[in-house]
């Protein structure tokens, strides 16, 4: 490190995984990984190292029995056709066929080996990706609006202002080392395509009179994030111009680098040091280290799409749209992305782009090739119109990979979904995530509708089960969704969904959204009504 790491002076005040980092930053496992242990394998891994995996972008899953997962970075989302062919080949190479989709838009693939971590390091580099630091103590990756470049509802392309940011970042030391890990958004979309206040660090779209002249920028928010401690960012009062978001991004992640909290685990994200300091002392604190910046202009955002994009929909580009496309619960098969990049190459811009739902647009199609491209057979899995429960439907990995899971999730949604899209006809989607454990990789506080894995005592022994929340959302009025206090078997649970989603369609108010709905029955009436009547 270039910087004087000023809470290394007393390590008796750190927690464990504070010292393993003191001891060897988390970016020098990979060379370790290259030189060492590919050549050696899976048993010649150190604990303190497998620990530094992360560093690589590499996790063990489950069951500890020398597999791995290994996430990309996808800045924005957004690939071009080699690239996608790249994560194909290493899809079909080495992960037994499947990319998953996260829902930060990055691709993830499982069955890997510590022996072919080298090949796949090397093929992301040629192609100009990379999984360092898309896992670990650091700068993750930067999500964005997917539709960067063609949306008509941005104020400007953030292309380059994320991959501007990402380069500084990116295999940085000065910022290698954070309490914990650190999340940014920067969006021009005003309809809030990078969840802002679920972030460390959002830029959201702003306009200022500068001089007498209206400048397109960006309002500052930080202090987000989910797991078990949710907290909803806060907006700084300043207005950052295209060219200082680099600078108020650095002056941000060394506020949390330097003042972090670095004793407990649990406690070590940018959100608790927010929330205890206010908003007024961290701004204070930024500004003395990035220097003056103007106060907030006018504020952009004016909904929230919940990162959902199916159909056709025209680009501000004349005589060109983008589709967007269903991918079941996050998960592509190699083949599958292999035939999306043709058909980019021959339809579209030779671009991809992975969406915060799990889900992937095609872009650049000529509006007068749209019918022939929607007739190719791809589309029959991959729906630009899906049903609505299967479309708006999102699940974390689960236990069936994951070392800190303690339920099965994504074969459970799948019968679930399944069950309620033959039986329930709705005009309004509702959406529905599933999250294997609190720390909510299924981001189950914005939902609509949201399960979280729960075990669940029986005379026989504990069963496995989720607990219901309702009611979450990003709009102008944001707040998480609220703990119905209920815990259902998983065999149940699509029986619950279905009474609880026939209360809102046989009460609902012309055109009333779930959230609406929520928000205007209350949930005390839902309790009295739905849950306690399933007893």
């Amino acid at each position: 490190m270039s910087f004087e790491s000023i809470y290394a002076k007393d390590p008796s005040k750190l927690n464990q995984v504070e010292l393993i980092k003191l001891e060897k930053d988390g970016l020098d496992v990979i060379e370790t990984i290259i030189s060492k242990y590919s050549k050696e394998g899976y048993n010649s891994i150190t604990e303190d190292d497998m620990n530094r995996f992360k560093w690589a972008g590499v996790y063990e899953q489950r069951p500890r029995n020398g597999y791995f997962m290994l996430r990309v970075r996808i800045n924005s989302g957004i690939l071009n056709s080699e690239q996608a062919r790249t994560l194909a080949d290493i899809a079909q190479d080495y992960g037994r066929g499947i990319a998953n989709i996260t829902t930060r838009g990055a691709i993830q693939f499982h069955w890997l080996t510590v022996e072919q971590l080298p090949d796949i390091f090397d093929r992301l580099k040629a192609c100009g990706l990379s999984s360092f630091e898309a896992c670990g103590d650091c700068p993750r990756t930067i999500i964005g609006n997917p539709l960067a470049g063609i949306d008509k509802y941005e104020l400007m392309d953030t292309t380059e202002i994320i991959e501007q940011v990402n380069t500084f970042f990116l295999l940085n030391r000065d910022f290698s080392n954070l309490p914990r890990k650190f999340k940014i958004s920067i969006s021009s979309n005003i309809h809030n395509a990078a969840h802002a206040q679920i972030n460390d660090l959002a830029f959201t779209p702003a306009v200022k009179n500068i001089n007498g002249e209206e400048v397109v920028g960006f309002h500052v928010w930080v202090g987000g994030g989910l797991s078990s401690s949710p907290h909803l960012s806060k907006k700084l009062n300043i207005f950052v111009k295209p060219e200082d978001v680099q600078k108020v991004a650095a002056g941000v992640c060394t506020i949390f680098r330097d003042y972090g909290y670095r004793e407990k685990r649990q406690r070590a994200r940018l959100k608790f040091l927010v929330a205890d300091w206010g908003i007024d002392k961290f701004q204070e604190k930024l500004l003395e280290i990035i220097g003056d910046i103007p106060n907030s202009g006018d504020d952009k955002l004016v909904s929230w799409n919940s990162a959902y994009y199916f159909g056709v929909h025209p680009q501000k580009q004349e005589g060109k749209s983008y589709i967007g496309m269903n991918v079941p619960l996050g998960e592509l098969t190699s083949n599958e992305l292999f035939e999306l990049a043709e058909i980019s190459d021959k339809y579209g811009d030779g671009k991809l782009r992975t969406t915060l739902s799990q889900n992937i647009i095609l872009s650049g199609v000529d509006d007068e090739n749209v019918q022939t491209l929607l007739k190719e057979t791809i589309f029959k899995h991959l729906s630009p119109n899906p049903n609505s429960f299967i479309g708006h439907t999102i699940s974390c990995t689960g236990k069936e990979f994951c070392n800190l899971a303690i339920v099965e999730t994504k074969s459970s949604a799948r019968k679930i979904i399944e069950y309620l899209d033959n039986n329930i006809k709705l005009d309004n989607p509702i959406r529905i995530h599933f999250t294997g454990c609190p720390n909510s990789c299924g981001q189950k506080q914005i939902a609509d509708i949201s399960l979280q894995g729960a075990l669940i005592k029986t005379d026989t022994g504990n069963v496995e089960g989720f607990s219901l929340s309702i009611g979450g959302t990003l709009d102008p009025n944001a707040k998480f969704a609220e703990d119905l206090r209920c815990r259902i078997k998983s065999e149940d649970v699509h029986l619950v969904l279905e009474k609880l989603i026939l209360f809102y369609k046989e009460n609902l108010t012309p055109n009333e959204t779930f959230n609406q709905f929520v928000n205007r029955v209350g949930t005390s009436v839902i309790i009295e009504k739905v849950i306690k009547k399933l007893n």
